[in-house]
């Protein structure tokens, strides 16, 4: 198989450290910084974690090092159910705001934010290809 991208294998557990700090900051500005160092240890952890396991396969396959077109097809089928899931979940948490009379926020303003960009992406697929 023909390699794809490819990123170092330390890459997610770079970004990893990134988001944990960045909860950590934002815990820490809530005035909640236990948490905030809780969350960063988790998140900053699974970088890690993928970094100290890279003999696997599939480690490798999520961290990016390990792909190819059976990864990068895997990766898209992964994060469109993924998305799926999530539009799925947006959609029933707004009805049931609106189920017990309340506006629907953030979950409206998250399924419209979804709506548009999917047609504008598909758009500019459709017009690209």
């Amino acid at each position: 198989m023909t390699t794809t991208r490819r990123y170092p294998k330390w890459y997610l557990a770079a970004v990893s450290v990134v988001l944990g700090a960045g909860a950590l900051a934002a815990f820490w500005a809530g005035g909640n910084p236990r948490d905030g160092l809780i969350w960063f240890g988790v998140i900053a952890g699974f970088g890690l974690l993928t970094l100290a396991a890279g003999r696997s396969e599939t480690i490798r396959g999520l961290r990016g090092d390990g792909r190819d077109e059976y990864w990068e097809r895997l990766d898209l089928t992964a994060t469109a159910l993924a998305g799926l899931v999530l539009i799925v979940a947006v959609v029933a948490m707004c009805f049931w705001e609106w189920a017990q009379g309340r506006d629907g926020s953030p979950y409206a303003q998250l399924g419209a934010i979804t709506g548009v960009s999917y047609i504008v992406i598909l758009a500019l697929l459709r017009f690209r290809s």
